[in-house]
């Protein structure tokens, strides 16, 4: 494989690699938060729990107050409606039993059964004997079911415990709307027993040994070991792996609330599987867009390749034949010049042939003169010749600068001269035509930036192609102005042609007004005119003018001491 190619391998490799990094970063973000607000919604869920347990316990406490405050119930038992009125109290409330001990623990009166008929080695009845309110949790063989127990103290005429009330709850009756609910909520007591669940496999699972206590009793029963589980940390938060069936999560967020008013411990088992399922999804649609977007640009990428390979060879060809296309540009514009100097060639035969006919007839006259010791009439006859000599000097001058190739850069020109020599190229076929000249030359020098045999091109171009339009007009009018505005200089040349057919052609290749194969043009000059005047930093543009005729304006940046080339 060539390098190029392992390069761009080893590119998407690493994109990929960087791809597949943000995307476990965010994984791990995304899953961070979703388990917090999982456990924010868990905290609250599990203390709703217990709320409801312990505001479902209070009505049989609240129960227990009442009983033993009421006037029916005395020691010794003295009402007959005594066991009427616990019967009546355990049908309101779903209570399993509401019993009266007295102070040696023996039943007096309950509202159903027989119960035990000694109640003193009970933790619940030994708090009631010292006047507080005692509870109690534990498995009954009576009711074959979970019980909780209240009892309240009945206090005598001089202040004293003289028995107990007992009222027993029906635990099961209080799980009945709870089971099955998310989510996994169950209660322990200091034992480490569940006693209280919404799940009932949960129920008389015991985590380790426990401590020792008398607050509760399962002598009855069989208890099972609590879950296998394994415990990872993730900040403060505790997450469980286990496998307890079907009814609870797999994997689960672990929260705790202590309830030592019943004197047990809230726990719950959020499951964490949407959290993960959310922050999965958010990883995979931005490692998505992430490919995507490195396909789009990978594409993009060798696209660019390919364009760039394919404009190397192009420009290879470009450099090739550009130093022939400019040779050929070179040529293009001195052929322009060179078909101009041919249709002026007339007119400056008879600029240059009327002075020379003029300096022999001067020459002769002036030797003449010597002859017969004129001297003053010979000296004038020479300073005419020299008048002469100086006139054919400037065409010839004039006609070496224009026929040149300039390859200067762009500079300083003085324009007022460039309209003026163009004038003196045009004079001769201007006076034969019969031409007016509207033309006030400015006393100083109007300075712009360009190149000065150039610009006389585009100028005598512009000049010639005004004077083609009026042949065969009554009324033949050049005119030419320039004005100085900031930022710029404009040159105006107007005729009293017949206009412009398409102002929009003009400066296209090969258009041309003209007659084809006539002698005056290929089409080329004003789009000639056109790149020249564009090399200055210029613009040049073409139309009709309101009163008639073409109107060309040449707009050129006027020259700064401080500008360069």
């Amino acid at each position: 494989m060539s390098t190029g190619l392992w390069r761009r391998i080893s590119l998407v490799a690493a994109f990929v690699i960087a791809v597949g990094g943000v995307a476990s970063a965010l994984y791990s973000y995304a899953h961070t938060q979703a388990l917090e607000q999982i456990a924010q919604r868990g905290r609250s869920d599990l203390a709703l729990a217990s709320d409801r347990l312990r505001a479902e316990l209070q009505r049989y406490r609240e129960l227990g107050i009442y009983l033993a405050d009421h006037p029916l119930v005395t020691l010794p038992v003295f009402e007959q409606g005594l066991n009427e009125l616990f019967v009546r109290s355990m049908d309101k409330t779903t209570a399993l039993d509401v019993v009266l001990l007295d102070a040696e623990g023996h039943v007096v009166s309950n509202a159903i059964g027989e119960p035990p008929a000694d109640w003193s080695g009970a933790p619940f009845f030994q708090r009631a004997m010292d006047g507080a309110l005692g509870s109690f949790h534990a498995y009954s063989p009576r009711f074959q079911r979970r019980a909780f127990y209240y009892a309240a103290p009945v206090f005598g005429i001089d202040r004293s415990v003289q028995g107990v009330v007992v009222v027993v709850v029906d635990i099961e009756r209080i799980e009945r709307d709870w089971r099955g609910g998310v989510p996994v909520v169950f209660f322990t007591d200091d034992l480490g027993v569940v006693f209280i669940a919404n799940r009932e496999e949960l129920l008389y699972l015991q985590r380790g040994t426990g401590k020792t206590s008398s607050s509760a009793s399962y002598e009855a029963l069989s208890l099972r070991p609590f879950l296998s589980y394994t415990v990872e940390q993730r900040g403060d938060l505790e997450l469980w792996a286990l496998d307890a069936g079907r009814y609870v999560p797999a994997r689960a967020l672990h929260l705790v609330q202590e309830m030592p008013v019943i004197g047990m411990r809230a726990e719950a088992l959020v499951d964490i599987a949407p959290a993960a399922k959310l922050a999965s999804l958010q990883a995979a649609v931005v490692a998505a867009i992430l490919l995507a977007f490195g396909a789009l640009l990978f594409l993009a990428t060798e696209r660019r390749r390919t364009l760039t390979l394919v404009n190397q060879r192009l420009e290879d060809r470009v450099a090739q034949r550009t130093a022939e296309l400019e040779r050929a540009q070179a040529d293009l514009v001195q052929a322009g010049k060179l078909s101009a100097l041919g249709k002026m060639s007339a007119g400056i035969s008879h600029e240059l042939n009327q002075p020379l006919m003029a300096v022999q007839s001067f020459a002769e006259n002036a030797a003449l003169y010597l002859e017969r010791d004129r001297v003053p009439e010979a000296r004038a006859n020479l300073v005419r010749i020299s008048d002469m000599a100086h006139r054919m000097g400037r065409i010839i001058k004039n006609l070496r600068a224009f026929a040149r190739q300039e390859k200067e850069p762009v500079g300083r020109v003085d324009l007022t001269g460039v309209i003026r020599s163009a004038l003196e190229l045009s004079e001769a076929r201007m006076e034969r035509e019969g031409v007016s000249l509207v033309w006030s030359e400015r006393e100083t020098p109007v300075l712009v930036r360009g190149g000065e045999v150039r610009l006389q091109q585009v100028v005598l171009n512009l000049i010639s192609n005004a004077l083609d339009a009026m042949v065969g007009q009554t009324f033949q009018c050049l005119s030419i102005s320039v004005t100085r505005e900031p930022g710029k200089v404009t040159l105006c040349i107007a005729d009293t042609g017949p206009g412009i057919e398409a102002p929009e052609k003009i400066f296209d290749p090969f258009y041309s007004t003209k007659e084809v194969g006539a002698s005056e043009g290929m089409g080329l000059g004003l789009s000639i005119s056109y790149g020249l005047v564009q090399s200055f930093g210029g613009m040049i543009r073409g139309e009709n003018a309101p009163e008639g005729g073409a109107l060309f304006t040449v707009e050129l940046q006027p020259w700064q001491e401080d500008s360069t080339s």
